[in-house]
C-alpha cells in the first residue's frame, strides 16, 4: 500500500510537469501571442494603419523586398516613419523571429 501511494505521488508529479511545460515552452511566448501583444494594433488582419501600402500581405512585402523572417526582424530593429522600434530589449531576437515566423506563415 505504502509503495503504491509514493508510486502514484511521482506519477501525479510527472503528469503536472508535462503539462506545465507543455503549456509554456523555454523560448517564451508564441509568435502569434507576441505578435497580438506588439504589433496588432497597427497591423490587424495583416494590414497597416500607418502606411496601407506596406501590409504584411505576401505581395506587399515582396514588392518592398521584405522575403525572409531576418527581413522582417530587421524592419522591427530599425524601422520606417510611424513605426514604432522593437529593439532587442523590448522583444529578445528569439521571440522576434518567432513573430516573423508567424507573419510569414499567416498573412500570404
Amino acid at each position: 500500500m505504502r509503495y503504491a501511494l509514493g508510486a502514484a505521488a511521482v506519477a501525479a508529479m510527472v503528469c503536472l510537469y508535462g503539462v506545465n511545460t507543455a503549456c509554456s515552452d523555454s523560448k517564451g511566448k508564441s509568435g502569434e501571442l507576441e505578435f497580438k501583444e506588439h504589433c496588432a494594433v497597427c497591423h490587424s488582419n495583416g494590414g497597416n494603419i500607418v502606411n496601407p501600402a506596406k501590409t504584411l500581405q505576401k505581395s506587399a512585402r515582396e514588392a518592398n523586398n521584405v522575403k525572409t523572417a531576418a527581413d522582417i526582424v530587421k524592419i522591427m530593429r530599425n524601422p520606417g516613419p510611424g513605426m514604432t522600434k522593437f529593439d532587442a530589449k523590448t522583444i529578445p531576437d528569439n521571440e522576434a523571429h518567432e513573430i516573423a515566423k508567424y507573419i510569414l506563415k499567416t498573412f500570404k
